[in-house]
């Protein structure tokens, strides 16, 4: 080769090391931003939601789930390979970087390999940023694209700058970074690889499906010579799919099915459990249509279009023991959140603003015909519910919440039945309080909840509420619920969870209370509750439990209820 031609290759190894150097870091300072296309299906952060919910997030970055590790890796060399491609003209001048000085002890290094090789770019601000951290793979990866740049130099053969000397110290640095270059690119070629299969068979770029499936070996063991239970068996399903347009929004469309009806004490609704979604024969159907939105920093809203309950957009306040629902918290309806939340649901909205780090304001509003244009029905001259809830957080461990619901409910549905016609927790007077007629009524239901946790293992849950019960043309009445319970996460092994829960599910006293007891006056009924949830895997878990109800239906002449389940939950 010409001398000529190897003068072309000019460059100290002095000069060279630094300069790899400094462009490495500029590369590390790359590799720190996500890429613009795994931006966009990272999941939401700042909507808080309940993924089973919604009688009930969020995106999941596909990519990252494939090969969390490798894909670091390709960010930075995707970075690398994009370091100085922009809009902006290519760097000709040293004197073009903001941030380099004529007394940096680089300075000449760089202007070397910028104005002399073309072999390094600034950021398009303008900037080096040359004051970075570099792991031995960004300098592999520097060194490996300034050999590019030489190499070009030798074929063009446009200088004479080159010495012997250098090409050999360039040689020891080649096969110094040998194994980290072969590594590297082995990583990639995987990464692609998997990538490919990945999208090649993906269910979709902006969607991800959640799914439960709860097995259930559940009886009523109560004396009650009215009503033999026998034992039963069966499941609840549920499909999930959550769908993000913005990273920061989820739109859940949520499909359901399941075979196991509710036992129902002396005609009670006590003792109801979460997985009772009644005899339809495992018919797939659709039951919850909402959309989770931010408005502001400070501000998010939700929208349902069917199958909406409180509870999916308000915090219930009762860790562990609330599961939305699901198959991982407590066992019954009612040890799952305060009935207070159970009052109303339907189509309608919320929003939630949160004045700081320590208060929330939430208020919404649900209708339970909100679908239907007949004469007594459709959004606001229907069955509806409003909902407004202050909540408090001062701390990791502790949470308080003052709540009040106004709702009204026609002659055919169920006060506490989440806008359904069947109520779903405490008494049967509670949820029907008038005579042999139906009559239409009007709440207004207020409640507090709280919670502490002592310790990583102790955690206390509490509310109560009071109702005020119009029966329109009727008379008024009045309605009491409470409740509190101790949780113990991890109990046994990391991941299990008991818990016992008691209290009295809502209770009716009024005027116009004319069955029960034969005093005519209602008894009260206890609620008491004890599971352990047993962790098999990730996505297992086995719930055996019990559920007993004295004087059910508000009556001691009935027989306590006993109800023992065997609750089998998987998740995917």
């Amino acid at each position: 080769m010409s001398k000529i031609l190897w003068k072309s290759l000019l460059v100290s190894p002095a000069v060279l090391g630094a300069a790899l150097a400094v462009s490495s870091s500029a590369i590390a300072a790359q590799a720190e931003a996500p890429a613009e296309a795994l931006a966009q299906v990272e999941a939401p952060t700042s909507l808080e939601m309940p993924i089973f919910s919604s009688e009930s997030s969020s995106q999941v970055d596909l990519l990252a789930q494939a090969a969390p590790s490798d894909s670091d890796i390709l960010r930075q060399v995707d970075s690398y390979s994009n370091e100085g491609v922009n809009s902006s003209a290519q760097v000709t001048s040293v004197s073009q970087l903001s941030d380099v000085q004529p007394t940096d002890w680089a300075f000449q290094a760089l202007q070397s390999l910028v104005e002399r090789y073309g072999c390094i770019a600034g950021y398009p601000d303008g900037t080096y940023r040359g004051n970075r951290a570099m792991s031995r793979y960004e300098f592999a990866a520097g060194l490996n694209a300034c050999l590019d740049r030489i190499s070009e130099l030798i074929a063009a053969a446009t200088a004479d700058l080159a010495t012997k000397e250098d090409l050999a110290t360039l040689q020891k640095l080649q096969d110094e970074f040998a194994a980290e270059l072969a590594t590297l690119r082995g990583r990639v070629d995987a990464l692609e690889a998997r990538t490919a299969e990945l999208e090649a068979n993906q269910f979709s770029t902006t969607t991800k499906l959640v799914g439960e499936v709860i097995f259930a070996l559940t009886d009523n063991f109560g004396d009650d010579s009215e009503d033999d239970d026998n034992t039963i068996f069966g499941d609840r399903f549920r499909l999930v799919l959550e769908t993000s347009f913005t990273g920061e929004d989820v739109l859940i469309t949520r499909l359901a099915g399941g075979s196991l009806p509710a036992f129902t004490p002396d005609r009670s609704f006590e003792g109801g459990q979460t997985f009772n979604l009644g005899e339809n024969g495992n018919d797939v159907i659709v039951d919850w249509a909402a959309y989770y939105f931010p408005i502001s920093d400070k501000a998010s809203g939700y929208i349902a279009a069917f199958g909406g309950i409180h509870s999916d957009y308000v915090p219930t306040i009762n860790p562990y023991f609330e599961d939305f629902d699901g198959g991982n918290g407590a066992l019954s309806n009612f040890a799952s959140e305060s009935p207070i939340y159970r009052v109303g649901g339907g189509a309608g909205g919320a929003i939630t603003y949160q004045f700081n780090d320590t208060i929330g304001l939430t208020g919404g509003y649900l209708a339970a015909s909100g679908g239907s244009p007949a004469e007594d029905d459709g959004l606001f001259n229907g069955d509806y519910s409003a909902l407004a809830q202050l909540t408090f957080t001062p701390g990791s461990r502790f949470a308080a919440a003052l709540t009040y619901n106004h709702a009204y409910n026609n002659t055919t549905t169920d006060i506490f039945s989440l806008g359904g016609d069947s109520g779903i927790v405490g008494s049967r007077f509670a949820n029907q309080p008038y005579n042999t007629v139906r009559g239409a009524t009007v709440t207004n239901t207020y409640g507090v909840e709280a919670s502490y946790q002592i310790s990583e293992r102790v955690s206390l849950s509490a509310f109560g509420g009071y109702q005020d019960v119009r029966l329109l043309g009727r008379g008024d009445g009045e309605t009491w619920f409470w409740g509190a319970g101790v949780a113990l996460p991890d109990l046994g092994k990391e991941g299990n969870l008991g818990g016992i829960f008691v209290g009295q599910e809502p209770t009716y006293g009024g005027t116009l209370f004319d069955e029960g007891s034969s005093s005519g006056e209602p008894d009260t009924s206890l609620h008491v509750e004890a599971f352990y949830l047993y962790r098999v895997s990730d996505n297992i878990s086995i719930t055996p439990g019990v559920i007993w109800i004295t004087a059910p239906n508000q009556d001691n002449d009935n027989d306590d209820a006993v109800i023992g389940t065997v609750r089998t939950t998987f998740t995917f």
